[in-house]
């Protein structure tokens, strides 16, 4: 069974944190320096808004989506010319199946400790939307950390604007915008660095076909290779604008969106030994 989806304190936190920061951005900063009336700053605002309803949206639907569950009629079938690739333990040679959960594990997926299930194709557990980030809710969680990098940039260079220009006329604010200064300038900072590189991170991951497991995985089987004198690629790196429309979509203008109706079953996905292969079934 799935594992229920509740407020636990990490959510809260980031709801409150993206409230405030909306509140401040809009009604403290554009307010005070151009003004909610103004053309510049009612455009502000829109785009903000706009940003800011989105990074909540797919925030949610990060929550709420089931990353992928195995199914428990899957069974790997090995004489299967279509799937040259059948991932095996790492010991004994068996193909991989979970003790836990007592089924076939299929290539890319997982088992969670957390989430006390197996995972298609999944990345890593997330404390911050409690649930999983796997094969059916990855790109909805790449679009949402995308979107909120974005609106911590757009809030980052209003203050910095604002700020500027009080400096420059010496005018002075109110006690409490002042404090709302403080505390957005504060919360934001260190928030769009560390989105920053998770955006970074994640878009390297994709223009690799990796998920962080596989790029961990990566790093030893790599070094085992060039032990025994071998070359090591990665079986599911088709190149980067395959990467990226296996991962965002074929139609590069749906990329920004929450859409992922292209993604296939998870259980079986195109490799390099077989890069004119039709889509992922």
């Amino acid at each position: 069974m799935a594992r229920p989806r509740y407020l636990t304190l990490p959510i809260i936190i980031v709801l409150f944190v993206i409230g405030y920061l909306y509140y401040a951005t809009v009604f403290v900063v554009i307010d005070e320096w151009l003004g909610l009336t103004t053309a510049a700053g009612l455009t502000n605002a829109i785009l903000f808004s706009i940003v800011a309803v989105m990074a909540v949206a797919t925030y949610g639907i990060a929550i709420f989506r089931d990353p992928g569950r195995v199914p428990f009629s899957y069974m790997p079938d090995i004489e299967d010319s279509e799937s040259p690739i059948h991932e095996i333990k790492r010991k004994g040679g068996d193909l991989r199946y979970c003790q836990k959960c007592s089924t076939y594990k299929p290539p890319r997926a997982h088992h969670c400790r957390v989430c006390k299930r197996c995972v298609l194709r999944m990345d890593h557990h997330c404390v911050w939307i409690n649930n999983c980030v796997g094969h059916a809710n990855y790109k909805i969680f790449f679009v949402f950390v995308l979107y909120a990098v974005t609106a911590c940039i757009h809030s980052m260079a209003l203050l910095v604007g604002s700020a500027t220009d009080l400096l420059h006329k010496d005018q002075q604010s109110g006690a409490s915008s002042k404090t709302s200064y403080i505390i957005c300038g504060v919360l934001l900072f260190p928030i769009t660095v560390a989105l920053g590189i998770l955006l970074g991170w994640h878009v390297y991951l994709i223009l690799q076909n990796k998920t962080t497991i596989e790029y961990h995985e990566g790093v030893r089987a790599m070094w085992l290779a060039e032990k025994a004198g071998n070359i090591y690629r990665h079986p599911y790196d088709i190149g980067a604008f395959e990467n990226l429309s296996m991962v965002l979509g074929p139609n590069i203008f749906s990329w920004v969106c929450p859409s992922s109706k292209h993604i296939g079953s998870g259980l079986r996905f195109r490799t390099s030994y077989d890069p004119h292969a039709a889509s992922p079934k």
